[in-house]
């Protein structure tokens, strides 16, 4: 029997790809941005759990691009202290070789 295939999704901020599970989703909802539910409904971004990354996407405004709506500066300062508290900087993705 085939290999069951991971999907994959791109981070907004370094543009590269990785298996969805490795991976922060994010969408908006009423309250603002939902950070880290995999089954919250509507438009999600991807992004690697790295802060440069999340950084790379606040100045390349990919976040409020690919929600299709703006994105507040507490938002992305959220955003980025809560990945800068769950991974130290340089952070792997989910334990995938680093292709840059």
């Amino acid at each position: 029997m085939p290999e069951k295939r991971m999907p994959e999704r791109r981070c907004v901020g370094c543009m590269q790809s990785f298996p969805k599970a490795s991976l922060i989703r994010i969408t908006c909802g009423e309250q603002g941005l939902v950070i880290g539910d995999q089954k919250a409904p509507g438009r999600g971004v991807y992004i690697c759990p790295r802060p440069e990354c999340a950084r790379l996407a606040d100045k390349k405004n990919a976040i409020a691009r690919g929600l299709k709506r703006p994105v507040s500066r507490e938002e992305m300062d959220r955003l980025i202290r809560m990945i800068e508290e769950t991974v130290p900087e340089g952070g792997s993705h989910g334990g995938q070789a680093d292709a840059r």
